[in-house]
């Protein structure tokens, strides 16, 4: 007995040693209790569809073998066209590798696979979309071939056979690709371009994370689980400012190296309990950043000021390190850690047996989350057109987000919700949505009035920058209240009852106690406890608080949807675990002011500069009743890191063209575009 206590110690003061960049925050394991609602949850994942067929699997192995021999063979078509030597053309070889969720075992039934094709330094990228492209389109088990050239990351998309397949390419400096190749050897990198270190990057860093978290087989079901939750609540969508899949991947990893000896069902909770008193900007680190020896730019906040610029860093382990979260706005860190706040609240409660993980895993009612929304209509002339618009379009979206955050200064709030809609009356039609709320905290019962047309033809300007684009491919922004969304977006094409409104209870919150998810800490905040009380029911409310109105006719924001339990008013002691940082002179000067700055919103009434009016001088109203609760707006397409940085290259009125000075309270305004719109498309 005493010999299995020193060999348990030794074994977690190993995993101390070995994992992480910082002592774990609890090595214990789990209780009977934590093991009954591992049974749960594991039980929930399987009901939920989570594990394909065996079948399935089978014919993604045998697509993955086709794929193999078609890029061998591409490889040696083109050292033959390229008037190589016979003994070089026998040797040419090219090799498939997997990462993604399909390396890290996470993937579901109908999920894509995520490839790379690493060919010999002959074999170009302009060959890899061109003869291999021409290979693939005539291959008779491929259909839908998109290729992508100028995407950040090359890309061709297809299916095979029926599977999904994301195909990226990177030619290293190798004259003969062995089958044996180790591509997590740093020297793979030498003497390639960026594109081809990103391309590597997506394999190098899954096969890290395979190496970083203590239980691989504990990681992939926490990670099934936070990918299922990610999907249901709206948060997962790297392209449009949330977490895609990697991101998701190493927070959980982050999660798995602090509690190494915990369950599924523990890490779960931790992750919430973790991530909800997370104090970003701090990054979540695996492993320390090594700086190589290959020269490569990595990710540095003391010596890259672009760097210092992001809101909620993940770095990825592989060299060189990178934050694979840039595209998180304001707007959308403030709805992430609404999340997580929401999902510690229930994790408490289901310890507490006062809720089950139904509660958790309940899907985010968007289009009742919000009363005011803008709605972005696209269309082309047939499929094809609309695979490659949409692709584009939804890729701006971001920048919409942005763009108001720049030009309200933060006030107006966007929440972009990452699924497509389709009127099925309307062929080759999409449509997206982004819902929209006043910053907690601004005073809605007067102030000025803020106009985003502009904003809106500055994202439109952007979107028609598209290369390729035909002028059949348009676009089409417009305000539109709760009551007016469109059927088309509900299940079913019926729109749900409105249930009964229910009044909700608030009190003056504690300085000591968490904050809201609502108010979530951005970056300049700063929180000096080290111990967290929490009041599990307060939090809840505050969750629900209707805290504020925006005329638009913006004239309130709704509540956020209630959480699906009701937590008595409970008390809890966390102790605050602190990310260690990359050493720099002051973490809170050094993020001082992003994303506090005034910006401009996404209204649709313009008051030239010198009409703006002057503190004291009564705001106007364009509220018109129904008649505006469809205004239209509309883009324009310059460098994101530009853009993060508040650049206005284009000549736009900036900031300070619009607001004045120190306004304390603030009413924002939309009114109709259409003519606008309809006269400049």
């Amino acid at each position: 007995m005493m010999g299995s206590t020193g060999l348990s110690e030794s074994a977690n003061a190993a995993t101390r040693a070995v994992y992480g960049v910082s002592e774990p925050i609890s090595t214990g394991g789990p209780t009977e209790f934590d093991v009954v609602r591992n049974t749960e949850l594991e039980k929930f994942l399987a009901d939920a569809g989570l594990y394909e067929s065996q079948e399935e699997a089978i014919r993604r192995e045998e697509v993955l073998g086709r794929l193999d021999q078609i890029v061998k063979k591409w490889v040696k078509n083109v050292s033959h066209a390229k008037g190589h030597s016979e003994h070089l053309a026998q040797e040419a070889n090219a090799k498939i590798f997997t990462f993604g969720s399909y390396r890290l075992g996470v993937h579901g039934p109908g999920a894509d696979i995520d490839t790379l094709c690493v060919g010999p330094r002959y074999a170009t990228r302009e060959d890899f979309f061109s003869e291999l492209h021409k290979m693939l389109s005539e291959t008779d088990e491929i259909e839908e071939l998109h290729p992508v050239p100028d995407a950040h990351v090359p890309v061709m998309g297809f299916k095979f056979n029926g599977i999904s397949i994301d195909l990226l390419y990177a030619n290293v400096a190798l004259w003969v690709i062995p089958e044996d190749l180790d591509i997590s050897q740093e020297s793979i990198l030498q003497g390639v371009d960026e594109a081809t270190v990103r391309s590597l990057n997506g394999c190098r860093v899954t096969d890290q994370v395979l190496h970083l978290v203590p239980n691989i087989q504990s990681f992939r079901t926490t990670l099934r689980c936070l990918r299922l939750w990610a999907g249901r609540r709206g948060v997962y969508s790297n392209v449009t400012g949330f977490l895609g899949g990697v991101n998701w991947a190493l927070l959980v990893a982050r999660i798995c190296q602090l509690y190494p000896n915990a369950i599924p069902s523990m890490l779960v909770s931790r992750f919430f309990r973790v991530y909800s008193m997370w104090r970003w900007p701090n990054p979540v680190l695996l492993c320390p950043i090594q700086e190589g020896s290959l020269g490569l730019p990595y990710w540095d906040p003391r010596r890259n000021f672009k760097d210092r610029m992001h809101l909620m860093p993940i770095i990825t382990p592989a060299y060189p390190c990178m934050n694979s979260s840039y595209n998180v706005s304001t707007s959308t860190l403030r709805v992430m850690t609404e999340e997580f706040q929401r999902g510690n609240d229930i994790c408490e409660a289901i310890e507490a047996n006062r809720a089950s993980w139904v509660n958790l895993f309940e899907p985010f009612a968007f289009f009742e989350a919000y009363k005011n929304y803008l709605q972005i209509d696209i269309s082309a002339e047939n499929n094809d057109d609309m695979m490659n618009w949409k692709g584009w379009v939804k890729s701006r979206i971001r920048l919409l987000t942005l763009k108001i955050e720049r030009d309200t200064s933060g006030v107006l709030q966007c929440h972009p919700c990452p699924g497509e809609f389709s009127d099925k009356a309307k062929p080759f039609h999409h449509s997206y949505f982004m819902g929209l709320r006043r910053k907690q905290g601004t005073n809605p019962q007067q102030g000025e009035q803020f106009d985003i047309r502009l904003t809106i033809e500055d994202f439109k300007h952007d979107v028609y920058q598209y290369s390729f684009r035909k002028s059949t491919m348009l676009i089409r922004v417009c305000h539109v209240k709760r009551k007016n969304i469109p059927n088309f977006v509900f299940p079913g094409g019926v729109r749900p009852a409105q249930p009964a409104k229910a009044p909700v209870a608030t009190r003056k919150r504690k300085p000591d106690e968490v904050v809201s998810s609502s108010d979530a800490r951005l970056p300049g905040e700063t929180r000096e406890a080290k111990r967290l009380e929490c009041d599990v029911g307060d939090t809840l409310s505050s969750v629900r608080h209707v805290e504020s109105h925006v005329e638009v006719s913006i004239k309130s924001r709704s509540p956020a949807v209630p959480s699906p339990i009701e937590a008595p008013a409970e008390r809890f002691l966390v102790k605050q675990f602190v990310e260690p940082i990359i050493d720099q002179p002051d973490s809170s000067q050094v993020f001082d002011g992003l994303g506090d700055d005034e910006l401009k919103d996404g209204g649709c009434f313009f008051d030239p500069p010198e009409a703006v009016e002057k503190p004291g001088d009564e705001a106007a109203s364009s509220d018109k009743g129904d008649e505006n609760s469809n205004s239209c707006c509309a883009v324009r397409d310059e460098c994101l890191e530009e853009l993060e940085l508040n650049a206005s290259p284009n000549g736009m009125a900036t900031t300070s063209a619009f607001i004045a000075p120190q306004k304390p309270m603030i009413r924002l305004n939309f009114t109709s575009l259409r003519r606008t719109t309809e006269n400049g498309a």
